[in-house]
C-alpha cells in the first residue's frame, strides 16, 4: 500500500530543536536523535513506525540511529526504516543523517559477527538493501574486536568512505586505548572519526569518568549518548511497582534484578529533584546529558508518539544550578 502523500511541517527546523556541531566537522547533529533499537521491526505495527518517523522529522530530528541486528528479528528494524524511506520519507533523503553499524552477532558461522572486512563489507551491503539507501551518512564499528587486528577493521572503514557507501565513520564502544588508536589511524588516512557512541546516563557515567567524552573532543569527534534513560529506569514508570507492558516485565535487555531497592529510592529521589525543576523524570535525565557540549546529541528510543513528545520537552530547560548537580550527584553516590 503506497503511504498518503507525506508533506513535512514546514516549521521543522524552527520549532525549537537545536542542533551541535560534530566535533571539528561540517555535521549538526540535532540535541535528540531517533534510535530504532526498540520498537521498530517486524513485531511492531508499520503504523506507529512510520507515524514516529514523520513526527521526529516534523520535530526537527533529522538524524535516524540504526544497527544490522536492531528489531525483533535481526534486520528487521532497517526493513522497516526501509519501507518508510520508500513510502514517504525519500524525497528528504538529503536532509537525513542515517546511521548504521555492524559487529555484533548477525548471522551463523565464523563470518557473522566482530570486526573482520569480510564480515563489516557483507553486513553494510545487506543494511543498504533494506534500507533501500545507496549510501549511509555514518557507519560504525560497533564494538572492539580483540582478536581482529584493529587496523584490519579501521582499514575496512576507510575503505567504505572511499567506495562512497558511507560518508563518515565512528566508533562505538571502544575502550578508551583503542579509542586512541582508532582515532589517530583514521585521521592520518584522512577518514576521521566523526562520532564516538556510548552508552551515558546517570546510572552509568563511566564515559565522564574513564575519559572519553574528553578524549573525544580532544580528537575532534562529536560524542553520541544511547541509553540516556536506562532503559526506562530513568523514567516514572517503575516508581511504583513494575508495569506489566515495561521492558523489565516483557523480559527484554533490561532485567528484574536491576530494580534493587536501592536503585529504585534513587530513582525516586531523583524525580523528586526534576519536579523541583518543573520537569519529569525522563526530561530531567535527557537535560543532563545536554547540560554541556561535551555530548553532541541524545538517542532516544521510544514506542509512540506521545512519549516521544515528553522526550522533546527535555530539550526546553538544560542548565543546572551547582546545587542542583550536587544534590543530583548525593543521591548517585547515596
Amino acid at each position: 500500500m503506497i503511504h498518503p502523500l507525506y508533506s513535512p511541517k514546514e516549521d521543522r527546523y524552527t520549532n525549537g530543536m537545536k542542533y551541535r556541531r560534530c566535533g571539528k566537522s561540517g555535521i549538526l547533529l540535532p540535541e535528540v536523535s531517533l534510535g530504532l533499537w526498540h520498537n521498530f521491526g517486524d513485531v511492531n505495527p508499520f503504523s506507529n513506525s512510520i507515524r514516529m518517523a514523520h513526527f521526529a522529522f516534523d520535530s526537527g530530528i533529522t538524524h535516524f540511529d540504526l544497527a544490522n541486528n536492531y528489531g525483533p528479528s535481526y534486520g528487521s528494524a532497517e526493513e522497516t526504516f526501509g519501507q518508510i524511506m520508500k513510502k514517504s520519507l525519500m524525497p528528504y533523503r538529503d536532509e537525513l543523517f542515517i546511521s548504521t553499524k555492524a559487529g555484533h552477532d548477525m548471522w551463523p558461522g565464523p563470518y557473522g559477527d566482530w570486526g573482520s572486512r569480510k564480515y563489516l563489507m557483507s553486513s553494510l551491503h545487506q543494511s543498504l538493501k533494506r534500507m533501500n539507501l545507496e549510501y549511509v551518512d555514518i557507519f560504525y564499528s560497533h564494538r572492539y574486536d580483540p582478536a581482529t587486528p584493529l587496523e584490519e577493521t579501521l582499514q575496512t572503514l576507510v575503505d567504505i568512505v572511499r567506495q562512497g557507501k558511507a560518508l563518515y565513520v565512528g566508533i562505538s564502544k571502544y575502550p578508551k586505548e583503542a579509542a586512541a588508536f582508532a582515532y589517530q589511524y583514521l585521521k592520518e588516512r584522512d577518514t576521521p572519526c566523526l562520532l564516538y557512541q556510548g552508552r551515558y546516563n546517570l546510572f552509568n557515567r563511566e564515559p565522564e569518568q574513564e575519559g572519553l567524552l574528553q578524549q573525544a573532543q580532544e580528537q575532534g569527534a562529536g560524542f553520541i549518548a544511547f541509553s540516556p534513560l536506562a532503559q526506562g529506569l530513568l523514567t516514572d514508570r517503575y516508581l511504583n511497582g513494575i508495569p506489566a507492558d515495561s521492558r523489565i516485565a516483557l523480559g527484554g535487555f533490561l532485567k528484574q534484578e536491576q530494580l534493587t531497592e536501592a536503585v529504585l529510592l534513587k530513582i525516586k529521589r531523583l524525580n523528586q529533584l526534576a519536579g523541583q525543576r518543573g520537569q519529569t523524570l525522563a526530561e530531567m535525565a535527557l537535560a543532563w546529558i545536554l547540560k554541556d557540549n561535551s555530548v553532541t546529541s541524545v538517542i532516544i528510543g521510544a514506542s509512540s508518539v506521545e512519549q516521544m513528545k515528553d522526550n522533546l520537552k527535555g530539550i526546553q530547560q538544560t542548565d543546572f544550578s551547582s546545587e542542583e548537580l550536587e544534590a543530583i550527584n548525593n543521591v548517585l553516590n547515596g
